[in-house]
């Protein structure tokens, strides 16, 4: 596990690779699926979380669309104190993670959607087609090829006599 350290100047440092960080780094490593902690350089504190709630804030702030809007901070606002917190926590953990199982069978349904509209596609198929209708028609054009190449043989033998 790669761990990063926070100081006090609100810097971050890879230790691994010896050398300081951005935000946008650590949201790297979250894109490539890598395992980090971020601790306090003083207390040794995990601050893992407020780093990663500090990255989905400025998600939100930069207009990449909103994944939690008011309506949904304001529901997650009134879990925390509630008897419910700890099997909200659950319930969320596992939507998500049951989305991400599906997603690629939604990408890949979207795919073929899109394929099948797509007009390079369909001008594939239809070129396709075209050249199997062509193809039956292939060993006729195979017999007139032999005929005309014994017409030429005649028509060579015609100047030799002449």
């Amino acid at each position: 596990m790669r761990i990063l350290r926070k100081y006090t100047n609100r810097r971050l440092y890879d230790t691994s690779r010896s050398c300081y960080v951005t935000l946008e780094d650590v949201k790297q490593l979250v894109l490539n699926g890598e395992q980090f902690q971020v601790q306090d350089s003083k207390t040794g504190n995990d601050l893992t979380r407020n780093i990663l709630l500090q990255i989905i804030s400025e998600q939100e702030a930069e207009g990449h669309g909103t994944l939690l809007t008011n309506q949904v901070l304001q529901q997650l606002i009134r879990f925390y104190g509630d008897s419910m917190q700890g099997m909200m926590s659950q319930y969320l953990e596992q939507s998500i993670a049951a989305f991400l199982e599906h997603q690629d069978r939604i990408r890949e349904q979207m795919q073929t959607m899109i394929g099948a509209a797509n007009p390079l596609t369909m001008m594939n198929r239809i070129a396709d087609q075209n050249m199997a209708v062509w193809n039956m028609f292939s060993p006729r054009a195979e017999e007139s090829k032999g005929e005309s190449d014994k017409g030429d043989d005649v028509s060579g033998d015609e100047t030799k006599k002449g």
